[in-house]
């Protein structure tokens, strides 16, 4: 691209390259001008957005759970409709369907990056603490209109769901599980509780 020329929005092509980059090569190949080329740009228009290439990914996961925070109301919203595993069900496989995995493969393989990403979110694993957040809402939710029992414990439910239904998506290169493989790990994690 000729310099002088303005992109407009700059991040979000930039993010949007990274997650092409990362979804289709994995978290190894996912450098400064692997983002700036898959995004048609020069590598410098990265580095005037960006103070280096962990603050770019550090934000760019910050993004990327954005994006999952806003599920939130969405999913609470399914509250008291469908059934509790339909619900948990599709919001599980729409957020590990999405680049969730590979966000958190990224995020375990980069130290400079988990250190940047401690000053924003110092407990937990970013993307799955966040996950287990918006199902522990949901949760919360679904227990208050008395679908499950008031005795059931949400926080420990929540990662739990995430951590199971994680290990379905993880390491699969373009074939996500079945549906019914993550229906029967949400239906047996929830079973005391529905």
């Amino acid at each position: 691209m000729p310099t002088g020329v303005a992109i407009r929005d700059v991040r979000e092509r930039l993010f949007d390259a990274a997650e092409c980059v990362l979804l289709r090569d994995g978290p190894s190949a996912l450098t400064s001008r692997a983002v700036t080329t898959e995004a048609g740009c020069a590598k410098g228009v990265l580095h005037r957005h960006f103070a280096d290439f962990d603050a770019f990914l550090a934000e760019l996961v910050l993004d990327r759970i954005a994006r999952i925070d806003s599920r939130a109301a969405t999913l609470c919203g399914l509250a008291g409709t469908s059934t509790v595993a339909d619900n948990l069900t599709s919001a599980l496989t729409d957020l590990f369907g999405s680049v969730a995995v590979a966000i958190v493969s990224l995020v375990t393989s980069r130290d400079e990056l988990r250190a940047r990403l401690r000053l924003a979110r110092p407990t937990g694993v970013p993307v799955l603490t966040d996950a287990a957040t918006v199902i522990a809402t949901y949760l919360t939710t679904e227990r208050e209109l008395g679908r499950i029992p008031a005795e059931t414990d949400v926080d420990t439910l929540a990662p739990t769901l995430i951590g199971a239904t994680h290990m379905l998506f993880a390491d699969r290169k373009g074939t996500p599980p079945e549906i019914g493989a993550v229906r029967k790990v949400v239906t047996t994690v929830i079973a005391r509780a529905v």
